[in-house]
C-alpha cells in the first residue's frame, strides 16, 4: 500500500497530491490542513497530536499524510522511514524558501536549524555564533523566546508569520523587540548580526563556510596580538579544544581570556563563544583577535568569579585566569565540560578539588613543549616553553 506524504505551502498542491488524496482511506495531518485540503468524505482522518498513534493507522492501508511546506526538510519524512516506511514524497516550498523568496536573498550564506521540537538552546547558541541563521520555531521556542535569548547579542530578527496563509505578516526588529511580543504560532526566524555576511562571493558551500576552517585549529601564538607573550601557546591549545569540543550549537565561556586565543580558536570551529576578562587592554585584545579571524566573541569586561553571575549556561568553560573559587563558580553554571590551565603547581589540587566536589570526574595532564629554534651557525636547537599544568572535569554519561 502506498503512502504519499503532501507538502502544503498554502498555493497549488504538487502534481499527484489530489489523486493521491483520492484514493486515500486515511489521512493525517494538522487539523487546518485537514481543513483546507480536498479530503473524501469516506476517509478517516486523523489530527495529528501523539504522532505514533496515528502511524500505526497508516500501516497497511492506501493513506496521506499532510506536512508543512517540504516534509523532508526538518519534516516527517525521517521519522516515517524510521518507522519503516517508504513514502512517495510530493514536497511543496519550505518555509525557509518562501521567507527568503518574499525577502528577494540568497541564503546559501545562511546557517539553518530548528527548535521545532527540540530544545532551543543549540538554535540559539548558532544564532549568537553566526552572521545569518534562519530558525524553524515550535510553541516555547518562538520568535519571543529567541530573542530573549540573544540579550547581550546585537541581532536583528526578521520573522515571518503564517507564510503562504491569511495572516501572512514579516516583521524587521531588533532581538529585545522581538521578546517583548506575541506571534503567530507557525513563524520562521532569520536571525541577523548588524555587520552579517551577506550572499556576494559564495555559492559552493550551501550554510556560510565550513567547519572547521580550512587552515586548522592550535594556530601559530603569532596569528594573535597579546600582550608580551601572555597568550595561550599552541601547543595547550592543541590540547584543550579537544576536551572543550566547541562545534555548532554550543556555547563556551573563555574566563580569564587574555588575548582570546582559546575563545577565538573555539569560535572559528563554529561555537558560540563569551569571553570574560577583566584587564581593559586585553577586553579590546580580545575583540581585536576576533575581528581579525573573521569570527564574533562576546566580551564581558569584569572579574570572575562575580562577572560569571547571569550569564547564559555554558556547555563547556575554559578557565585561563583565576583560582578554584572561580573553578567553582563556573561548574556552578553547569556545563558538561570544564578545562583549567595551571602555571602554578600549587594550584592543581584545589582545582581538582572543587572539580570533583561539583560533580565532574577529574582528569589531567602537563603539556611541556620544547621547539626547534635556530642556532647561529644555521644548526638547530631546542627551546622548552614554561610547562602547563591542565586539569579537566567532564560529567560523567549515565
Amino acid at each position: 500500500m502506498t503512502l504519499t506524504v503532501i507538502g502544503v505551502d498554502g498555493g497549488p498542491l504538487a502534481p499527484g497530491a489530489e489523486e493521491a488524496l483520492a484514493a486515500a482511506e486515511v489521512v493525517a495531518g494538522a487539523a487546518r490542513h485537514l481543513q483546507r485540503m480536498p479530503v473524501p468524505a469516506a476517509a478517516e482522518q486523523l489530527v495529528l497530536g501523539p504522532v505514533e498513534l496515528a502511524l500505526e493507522k497508516l500501516a497497511g492501508r492506501p493513506a496521506v499524510v499532510l506536512a508543512s511546506g517540504d516534509p523532508g526538510f526538518f519534516g516527517i519524512v525521517r521519522l516515517l522511514r524510521e518507522r519503516g516506511h517508504e513514502p512517495l514524497v510530493l514536497p511543496a516550498r519550505s518555509s525557509v524558501q518562501l521567507l527568503f523568496a518574499r525577502l528577494g536573498r540568497s541564503w546559501d550564506d545562511v546557517a539553518v536549524v530548528s527548535a521545532h521540537g527540540r530544545d532551543l538552546g543549540p538554535a540559539v547558541n548558532v544564532c549568537r555564533a553566526r552572521g545569518a541563521t534562519a530558525v524553524l520555531t515550535g510553541p516555547g521556542a518562538g520568535p519571543a523566546e529567541i530573542g530573549a535569548a540573544l540579550d547581550g547579542w546585537p541581532r536583528t530578527l526578521v520573522v515571518a508569520e503564517d507564510l503562504g496563509g491569511p495572516d501572512e505578516r514579516v516583521t524587521s526588529l531588533p532581538a529585545a523587540e522581538a521578546a517583548a511580543r506575541s506571534w503567530h504560532a507557525l513563524s520562521v526566524v532569520l536571525c541577523l548580526r548588524p555587520d552579517g555576511p551577506d550572499a556576494a562571493g559564495r555559492g559552493w558551500y550551501a550554510g556560510g563556510e565550513p567547519v572547521p576552517p580550512p587552515d586548522g585549529w592550535a594556530l601559530p601564538d603569532e596569528a594573535f596580538e597579546h600582550r608580551a607573550g601572555m597568550v595561550t601557546k599552541a601547543e595547550v591549545r592543541a590540547v584543550v579544544l579537544p576536551r572543550l569540543a566547541p562545534r555548532p550549537g554550543t556555547l563556551v565561556w573563555d574566563v580569564g581570556a587574555g588575548s582570546g586565543s582559546v575563545a577565538v580558536e573555539c569560535a572559528r570551529l563554529g561555537a558560540a563563544v563569551l569571553a570574560v576578562e577583566r584587564r581593559e587592554d586585553d577586553v579590546a585584545r580580545v575583540s581585536a583577535n576576533a575581528t581579525a579571524h573573521g569570527v564574533e566573541v562576546r566580551v564581558v569586561a569584569g572579574v570572575a568569579p562575580a562577572a560569571l553571575a547571569g550569564l547564559p549556561p555554558p556547555d563547556a568553560v575554559f578557565v585561563g585566569g583565576g583560582g578554584p573559587e572561580v573553578v567553582a563558580a563556573a561548574a556552578a553554571a553547569g556545563p558538561r565540560r570544564i578545562v583549567v590551565a595551571l602555571a602554578a603547581l600549587d594550584r592543581v589540587s584545589p582545582t581538582r578539588a572543587a572539580l570533583t566536589a561539583a560533580g565532574y570526574v577529574a582528569g589531567g595532564v602537563e603539556v611541556a613543549a620544547s621547539r626547534l629554534a635556530e642556532l647561529p651557525d644555521g644548526s638547530v636547537r631546542l627551546a622548552a616553553t614554561n610547562p602547563i599544568t591542565l586539569i579537566w572535569g567532564e560529567v560523567q554519561e549515565r
